[in-house]
Parts: C-alpha cells; structure tokens; sequence
C-alpha cells in the first residue's frame, strides 16, 4: 500500500505551497477579525458596567473597580491583537513571495526541461537524415543514374528510389540531380510528376551539396516549402555523387533527400508531456535560429510567425512575460549532427490565481 508520500500524490503539488499560504491568509483574517468583534462587545460590556455602577453611587464602587480593569484588559487585547495582525501579514506575505518564487522556478525548468527534451527528440531525428542521404548516395543505382545517363538509368533509379521510400516513410521524395541541376530521376514521379526535370540549380542545398568536400559530408536547409512537391514544408538533405560511390570520388550529381517535416514535427510538439488541464493554456513551440516557427502545437504561425523570444538567459533559460512563463532550449545536437540553431520553447499562461480577499477583509474588519 502507498504510504502518504507517494509520488503521485496530488497533495505534493509545488501549488499548494501557494494554496496553503492563501488559506492561511483567510483562516488568520477571519479570526483576527472574529477577535476583534469579540473585544468590542466586551468593551461596550465594560463601558455599560461603569454607567451602571456610577449609579449605583458608592455601592456601585467595586463593580466599578471590575469593569474598569475588564476596559484594560480589552485595551491590551487590542494590542496584541494589532500585533499579531501585522505579524501574521508579514510573515505570510513572505511565504507567499517565496512559495510563488519557488513555484515560478520549478515551473520554468520543467519548462526548459520538456523544451530541451523536444529539440532533442527532433536533433536525433534528423541526424538519421544526414545517414540516409549519405548511405543513399553510394547506392549503385544512384550512382549510375549520373555517372552514365540514359532513360533506363533514370527509371531504374526512380524505381530503386521508390523502393527505399516505401520502407522509410518520414519522406516525400527523392531527387537525384545531375551537374547542371536538373532533377533527372525522382522516387515518386507519379505523386510528384513536376519533380522531373526541375532546375535545383539555385537551391542552396543543391549548391552547398555539390562543394561538400568528400562522401562523409551533408548539407542542409532550414524548413521551406516546395513548389514541386505540392507546396508541402520539407527539410531537405543533401550530398554529393561521387564516382564509384567512393568517399572521395569525382562529384557526378547530387542526391536531396525531402524530410516530410509537418506530421514528423507536429508529433513532436503534441507529443510533449503535459497534463491535459496543461495543454489548454501552453503552446508548444519549434523554431529557427531566426526564432520562426517552424512547428506549433496550435497550428498556428507556422513558417509566418516570428515568436519573440529572449534568449539572454543563455542556452537554455526561462523566464516571465506578464502572466506567461517561457522556458526554451537551443539545440544541442546528436552525434556528428550539430543542428541548425533551433530552438525547442513552451509558451504555458499562469493558472487562475485565486484572490486572497478575506486576510484583508478580516484585517479591515477588525
């Protein structure tokens, strides 16, 4: 059987801090408030008892006596009362300042915490493109679609190509392209049919890919979209053919790998792990180095929105923007992947604060 400090027991929340503190308030208010009541029936007690005994003339004598250290003694409750008003405030308006900096710092690093896990999870996914595109290039129907052109390198490439897209479904096509830049063999020419004989010539990746230096290079894009793959966001990899398929053999072409980037990353930003009460106040955030987003758990801004955010802190920081609380993580790449820049951000707006009025009322009452 659980013992009262399971882990998962709901009244371990860092929140009650700030739950028991606004009790307190209120239980403490509404006492103090209670006393001071109390002390002013007692007052008007005493005062009636003095009227009484000053008619009562010289027999009244001791009970005036009575009711005049009674008046006294509820003059010092007054006091300590006062007292222990202030006290008390000060005391739980500290605890309250230092519950709520405790609260707001776990909350941000568990914010940074599901922002870097998520930038990671995207580093280890593309590094398996940057094998892939480097594997793919040596293969020798590739290699022979440039080396020797002809139509039936071209479709027996296309054909290979297909083959290897059907077993790797995080992509939307293949391209093979020659020198000059132009598309001469695709995996899905059916789907993509503008994909042939398109010129790649000023895409950067096709340019970067064909002065990569040996086959152990990579080259790749920030997030755009594709004319010729139905306007559809891709990341694209890329790496030069070599001749024979060899690390350090003459450049023949280029092989881009097309990342089917918008389900792979909205995975990613719905997949990170918050309470169901928690996902309809945070947004989930992928971004560029240039802080574009490149995936939202919303949907929303995706490769329009510029998020503005402060970086100052560091690589991985959080911080407060009014009622919001933002934690972010750079990239800190995956084996030989050393990412683009991006960052990993949650976007999470403050529970409803409940308003401790009663303290107050209770110390205006009394």
């Amino acid at each position: 059987m659980a013992g009262p400090l399971a882990s998962d027991d709901a009244s371990l929340r860092p929140e009650r801090i700030l739950e028991l503190s606004e009790r307190l308030s209120a239980v403490a208010g509404e006492k103090i408030g209670e006393i001071a009541y109390v002390n002013r029936s007692a007052k008007m007690l005493a005062i009636n008892a003095l009227i009484v005994a000053a008619r009562a003339g010289e027999a009244g004598r001791g009970f005036a006596i009575v009711a005049e250290e009674f008046k006294t003694i509820s003059t010092q409750i007054d006091v300590v009362a006062a007292a222990l008003e202030s006290q008390v405030r000060a005391d739980l308006d500290e605890l309250t300042a230092i519950g709520g900096a405790i609260l707001g710092h776990l909350r941000g690093q568990r914010l940074v915490d599901l922002a870097l896990n998520a930038i990671e999870i995207i580093d280890r996914n593309l590094y398996e493109r940057t094998c892939d595109v480097r594997w793919w290039a040596t293969d020798s129907a590739v290699v022979d679609c440039v080396a020797a052109p002809s139509r039936e390198a071209a479709t027996y490439a296309s054909q290979r190509l297909k083959v290897i897209l059907d077993a790797y479904t995080v992509y939307l096509d293949l391209w093979i392209a020659d020198p000059s830049g132009r598309v001469i063999a695709n995996g899905r020419p059916d789907r993509y049919p503008a994909a042939r004989n398109t010129s790649v010539a000023d895409a950067p990746w096709f340019r970067d890919a064909l002065r990569t230096k040996s086959g152990d290079d990579f080259t790749v894009c920030d997030i755009q979209r594709v004319k010729a793959l139905n306007d559809a966001p891709v990341a694209t990899y890329a790496t030069a053919i070599r001749e024979g398929g060899q690390a350090n053999g003459r450049v023949l072409g280029v092989l881009g790998v097309h990342f089917d980037w918008k389900p792979q990353a909205q995975a990613v930003v719905d997949g990170v792990r918050l309470t169901d009460e928690e996902k309809t106040r945070s947004r989930v955030l992928l971004l560029d180095q240039n802080h574009r987003v490149l995936a939202s758990s919303d949907g929303k801004g995706v490769l329009e929105e510029t998020f503005q955010l402060d970086t100052s802190g560091g690589d991985m920081a959080s911080y407060a923007d009014g009622a919001r609380t933002i934690g972010y993580a750079l990239t800190p790449g995956y084996e030989t992947y050393r990412g683009l820049g991006w960052y990993g951000c949650l976007v999470q707006t403050a529970e409803a604060e409940k308003v401790s009025a009663s303290f107050r009322a209770g110390v205006k009452a009394a």
